[in-house]
């Protein structure tokens, strides 16, 4: 057993989920988080049935149900028309998962219930405004410096890992390519408490196809519990923050979108360039890659936060077995093996299609989206088979069987 502590580089939801995971195991760890406090801004918020499942198993459901949203059914709209093209409702994966919906729970509010439960755990340390700014890797060890108001520190740990975000210094640190790439347009969200359900039909999850301007629409409960909704549209090119946030223009969105007498109040507006990268590799050594730093994928389908937990506990499992079980150190190889490919196979792959989808600007093209995914929706085993794969579930029992047949040849 190795007495060092793992170290993990980035506090949000994907590096306290991790520092949980192996504490719960036993393993020591030490975390360090730039920022001052837990990221609350606007981010992602859909938990898909894959990851709640994973969830239960840190005993963290019935709290990120608690403080979310239920979303069973999801929708895909024609906009133009304003009218329901077809619906999805998880209910029919309840044969084959215990957790038969989504919950839309913010990330700020999934990483707070991580921190608060580590406090419970004496081998793990958590240090916010400690930002890691080099990275020593050697065969029996990783040290890394980190900065804190009160100086450099140096520390050394058994394994790192890289949890800091797409801007990642432990991926830059170790020179890993981030291949992919950004789009010309930016994401404008805008988050308002008008009730588009009740007002509209809208489900808590819905996808607007537009040839001009596609757009979609979340809700979820806020940290006041009485629920808002965030509405996501594409900046054009060229246009600056300004022209883009700008008040009457944000307004003028709404109206387009759903018009209604009086203003939208529009609790918080933000934009944000959005990437399609994945890191050339997940792991150099006693080094690892994990969440968006890992990868990074534009939100339509809610899946980047969703790879993320997936990959803190199979990384959680495959380090803990290592550490407190003797597994040899060559099955941590399998972190990148499997990871990666998931991640292009099912997300970058899926969330690519579902920005097509929504933009795309041939009627003929447009309509025969519109074909298929009616007949997939009135169709029992062809809807079953599409919420199997969108909602992770898919991914997560092949990397299972794997991982299985991978115990099975060493034994």
């Amino acid at each position: 057993m190795n007495d060092q502590p793992v170290l993990i580089a980035g506090g949000g939801p994907v590096g306290l989920l991790l520092a949980l995971a192996l504490a719960r195991r036993g393993v020591a760890v030490r975390l360090f988080e730039a920022a001052e406090t837990i990221n609350d801004a606007p981010r992602a918020s859909t938990l898909h049935p894959a990851t709640l499942e994973m969830l239960a198993t840190l005993g963290l459901l019935e709290d990120v149900i608690a403080q979310g949203l239920v979303a069973r059914t999801f929708q895909f709209w024609d906009r133009p028309t304003r009218r329901v093209i077809a619906e999805f409702d998880h209910a029919i994966l309840a044969e084959v998962t215990d957790v038969p919906f989504v919950v839309q729970c913010e990330q700020h509010k999934l990483a707070r219930l991580c921190l608060e439960r580590l406090k419970a755990f004496p081998q793990v340390e958590v240090t916010f405004a400690a930002s890691v700014e080099a990275i020593a890797a050697f065969e029996d060890r990783v040290e890394i410096e980190v900065q804190t108001s009160t100086g450099r520190e140096k520390v050394t740990g058994c394994y790192l890992v890289g949890a800091d975000g797409g801007r990642s210094t432990v991926r830059k640190s170790l020179g890993i390519a981030f291949e992919g790439y950004t789009f010309p347009e930016r994401f404008l969200v805008l988050t308002t408490p008008f009730d588009f359900a009740g007002q509209h039909g809208v489900a808590f999850r819905a996808y607007f196809s537009d040839p001009d301007e596609w757009a979609n629409l979340f809700k979820v409960a806020g940290d006041d519990g009485r629920g808002r909704w965030r509405a996501v549209f594409p900046a054009l090119p060229g246009q600056t923050d300004e022209e883009v946030l700008d008040e009457a223009a944000t307004e003028a969105r709404l109206q387009k979108f759903f018009p209604k007498s009086g203003k939208y109040e529009i609790f918080h507006r933000n934009i944000y360039k959005v990437h399609q990268r994945v890191a050339a590799s997940f792991r150099e050594g006693r080094v690892f890659l994990a969440g968006d730093s890992a990868h990074v994928n534009n939100p339509i389908g809610g899946l980047g936060l969703n790879c993320g937990v997936h990959d803190a506990m199979q990384l959680a499992g495959q380090l803990a077995a290592v550490l407190l079980e003797g597994r040899p150190e060559s099955e941590l190889s399998e972190y990148d093996s499997i990871r990666r490919p998931m991640n292009i196979e099912y997300v970058q792959q899926q969330t690519i299609a579902n920005k097509k989808r929504l933009e795309e600007k041939d009627p003929a093209a447009r309509e025969a989206n519109f074909d298929h995914l009616r007949r997939t929706a009135a169709d029992p085993a062809a809807h079953r088979g599409f919420l199997m794969r969108t909602s992770l579930l898919e991914s997560v029992r092949k990397n299972a069987a794997r991982l299985n047949a991978s115990d099975k040849a060493i034994s």
